[in-house]
């Protein structure tokens, strides 16, 4: 079954429900039963990791459609909701971990992610080491230690868009006994198959391309068979489960991921290919560009891109004109996140989440978000933001 037909149908049960097309929102905590019999063989059924209903944190019918459905999507073997993409990171990582152990971070993680790693973990007694993205194998290996426990990657990274040999790392990885986990939110469970390339918990912010319309937060993360229990485990402990409505706008964008996409990766693409142009501009970040250093490894292992990427200017622009440039944009919101409808811009302030590639001797970066407007417009919009910023630099 191709990926497209599985989006449309997969998690559906039209005959459960009375013939709705969508399984309908589940708003519940207690589920009862009637006798105590019927109570312990629930439980009993749960023991044994079967899909009942027994209790409104641990799932319902359309929890178990929507994590059943990127599970499979994707390559993995079962998966987990949870309140946010910084929630799902957390979760992941926490389902592995313990005092004393240390782990490797890739330098260009998430935000969320090094924030959770440099607090609550080192509070817990877990050490973080983070490492560069174009770091050699043999170097890579060096940085193992009998109590490395995990590898924490992100490819590309969603700021500065390096990509990654996802099947090298893992390779080493488990040859050392540690586990892998992968922010995969840009590649989209549909284009990337991150199990298919060693990969033990695949993450997502399903807050982005999942649900794709800015208006809920979501996370989920996808384990291998043999991670599951403790990922199960771990998220029902600490109850970190998705909240009804949220679950069913991840859903119910999955349906059309398959038609969003390719729109952001070709506008994304042509936005790109025309900001290589602009002499402002010294170099453009996205892997889907021939150019891109990181385009090789994104030709073989992914099936497309979706519309996040950024550009770098020179370094003569000042801070102020570069303030001109974004402000008046008219058609690029000022935000963070990515993945709905619209366009978005921002300028990440790379220096302040780097340790072991220092960002230095950088002008200026842009970050964009390309949404599904006419890219005509889109560039005549960024037309207009280059004309200020010359004339702001004077």
């Amino acid at each position: 079954m191709k990926d497209e037909t599985k989006l449309a149908t997969l998690g559906r049960d039209p005959e459960g429900h009375h013939g709705a097309v969508n399984i309908p929102v589940y708003r519940a905590s207690t589920i009862l039963q009637p006798s105590l019999k019927a109570l312990a063989d629930v439980y009993t059924a749960r023991a044994e990791d079967k899909q009942v209903t027994s209790y409104g944190r641990v799932g319902t019918p359309l929890t178990y459609a929507f994590e059943n459905t990127v599970a499979e999507l994707e390559g993995g073997y079962r998966a987990i909701a949870y309140p946010s993409g910084a929630g799902a990171c957390s979760g992941a990582i926490l389902s592995v971990v313990k005092a004393g152990d240390h782990i490797l971070v890739v330098d260009n993680i998430y935000g969320p992610t090094r924030h959770f790693c440099d607090t609550v973990l080192k509070r817990l007694g877990v050490e973080t080491e983070y490492f560069k993205t174009a770091i050699d194998m043999a170097s890579f290996k060096a940085l193992f230690r009998p109590n490395t426990t995990l590898v924490f990657i992100e490819s590309p990274g969603s700021l500065t868009f390096e990509m990654m040999d996802v099947a090298a790392i893992a390779e080493v990885t488990h040859k050392h006994g540690a586990k892998l986990a992968m922010d995969n939110t840009w590649g989209t469970p549909l284009y990337f198959k991150s199990f298919s390339h060693g990969v033990d918990l695949s993450v997502h912010a399903a807050t982005k391309y999942i649900v794709g319309h800015s208006d809920a937060m979501l996370g989920i993360v996808i384990a291998t068979k043999e991670m599951w229990p403790t990922l199960r485990d771990t998220a029902r402990t600490i109850g970190a489960n998705a909240g009804p409505d949220e679950v069913y706008l991840g859903l119910r964008g999955l349906r059309t991921m398959a038609v969003r996409l390719p729109r952001h990766m070709e506008s994304g693409l042509t936005v790109a290919d025309w900001l290589r142009s602009r002499e402002e501009v010294t170099s453009v970040r996205h892997p889907g560009l021939p150019q891109d250093p990181g385009h090789g490894i994104w030709k073989r292992d992914f099936l497309g891109a979706c519309g996040l990427f950024a550009f770098e200017l020179q370094k003569k622009y000042s801070d102020a004109a570069v303030a001109e440039f974004v402000d008046h944009l008219e058609l690029f919101g000022i935000g963070y996140s990515w993945g709905g409808y619209e366009s978005l811009v921002s300028v990440p302030a790379i220096k302040s989440v780097r340790t072991a590639e220092p960002w230095q001797d950088h002008g200026s970066l842009i970050r964009l978000h390309i949404g599904l407007e006419d890219t005509g417009d889109l560039i005549a919009d960024l037309k207009a933001g280059f004309d200020r910023l010359n004339k702001a630099q004077g």
